[in-house]
């Protein structure tokens, strides 16, 4: 899949292709749904399937004051976009000065000049340009004037929690699913098990001390953190191995003075170099299969020990491990 940060890197014979746009956060089932349908209309259509998306998301443009953390990574989205067939990623600088934009200048600067587009897929709600004022008839109206079709796609939908209507799968459900640590859930929608990457760092080492050491994520790693808690998870080092692991998220309210962290403790280390196993610098995937109980302080160490064991047992279990 090819990837243009710009209008100016898209070849001026690029076209014609099959467009869609969106913020794609999470790239969750709902996203595959529209993007699948662009790479087949591309394909009956002898054309490109092209996806445009923005960056940075406009949400942390219009609303500085509210810190966005992304479902998952631009790398991890890019990977899960290329997997769907699409043949190019337009991801365009997102700023107050490109909000101004017109929807007509837009779609004709961005699908009609530069992408030379034949259809356009998109969901009923589309919203686009200026003060968010195109919509689908917007869509279609542009569509008649610049000759290309307009695609809807009926949006994903699943029951709601205890009796409630179907709910259209969205990004903002997903994230209140995180936000509870229901990560079986956020699975679900997602398609996958939610991830986080990032490089291994060196922590407190108290897992160590205590007989379980972990894999400490750096602060700045990719992917939405789920509620405090313990999890069961995978880990898929630079190898591409994959390891079980049980995932402690939160600050350890056992000790005092620690920040919030992520850290893994891998449960089948090789026994052949146990002593000298270890993560540090590795760019590592995490993810989270199974919450298996919230964060809580114990009074003693043997008493944090003895939930330790019971955590990897349950994570285990939860894994399907012997």
């Amino acid at each position: 899949m090819q990837c243009f940060t710009s209008l100016g890197q898209v070849p001026e014979d690029f076209g014609p292709s099959v467009v869609t746009i969106g913020n794609f956060d999470g790239v969750h089932r709902g996203h595959v749904r529209v993007l699948s349908q662009v790479v087949d209309q591309a394909r009956a259509r002898r054309a490109r399937s092209v996806a445009v998306t923005f960056d940075p998301h406009p949400a942390q443009v219009h609303r500085p004051d509210r810190p966005h953390h992304p479902i998952m990574g631009w790398d991890d989205c890019r990977l899960l976009m290329a997997d769907t067939g699409l043949d190019a990623l337009l991801l365009l600088p997102y700023s107050l000065e490109f909000a101004r934009t017109t929807p007509e200048d837009f779609i004709r600067e961005t699908f009609v000049d530069a992408l030379g587009a034949k259809a356009v897929v998109i969901g009923a709600d589309v919203r686009f340009g200026r003060d968010n004022a195109g919509d689908l008839e917007t869509m279609r109206e542009l569509g008649r004037r610049y000759g290309f079709d307009v695609v809807v796609v009926e949006d994903l939908a699943a029951d709601g929690e205890d009796g409630e209507e179907s709910r259209r799968f969205s990004s903002t459900w997903i994230r209140e699913l995180l936000a509870a640590g229901d990560v079986e859930e956020a699975a679900r929608l997602l398609g996958r098990h939610h991830r986080m990457s990032g490089e291994v760092v060196h922590g407190a080492a108290r897992g160590r001390e205590l007989g379980f050491p972990t894999a400490n994520m750096a602060p700045d790693s990719d992917g939405l953190v789920p509620a405090d808690g313990v999890y069961a998870g995978w880990l898929f080092d630079e190898a591409g191995t994959r390891w079980p692991v049980a995932i402690s998220v939160g600050s350890n309210p056992t000790f005092e003075g620690v920040s919030r962290q992520v850290e893994a403790h891998v449960m089948d280390r090789p026994k052949e170099r146990v002593e000298d196993f270890d993560l540090y610098g590795q760019h590592v995937r995490l993810e989270f299969v199974a919450h298996l109980r919230p964060m809580v302080a114990y009074r003693g160490m043997e008493a944090l020990i003895e939930q330790m064991h019971q955590d990897v047992a349950d994570a285990r279990c939860a894994l399907n491990l012997p």
